[in-house]
């Protein structure tokens, strides 16, 4: 295969989607959120962190605080796309996410997530 069909083969392929953690394994706080790639979204969530640039504020300042090796990425969940690609699977990420900040209640003293 040539560039070009290595690119569209990938472009053309779904990506796992699902719910992921980041943990501070120092004070046990997490963090819940969703991804229609969930490995690209937490590859995002950790050059964020390591740049000083991530937008949870509370989450970057513990990180700078303790450093990398605090910190453990998990995919919680996975959602199973549809048949259909043209399928849009918002709304069933944001369900299933709600499901596990209800489930772990991520919130205040327990978590980087604001409700």
């Amino acid at each position: 295969m040539n560039k070009k069909e290595l690119k569209n083969k990938y472009i053309g392929t779904i990506q796992p989607m699902g719910i992921y953690q980041i943990k501070n394994n120092n004070n046990g706080k997490i963090f819940i959120g969703r991804g229609k790639n969930i490995q690209g979204i937490i590859n995002r969530n950790i050059f964020q962190l390591k740049s000083g640039l991530h937008a949870n504020k509370d989450m970057q300042k513990d990180f700078n605080d303790v450093g990398e090796a605090y910190f453990t990425y998990e995919v919680l969940d996975y959602l199973k796309p549809k048949e259909d690609n043209n399928y849009d699977n918002t709304e069933e990420l944001k369900i299933l996410e709600s499901m596990w900040l209800e489930k772990l209640k991520p919130y205040n003293e327990n978590g980087y997530n604001s409700k």
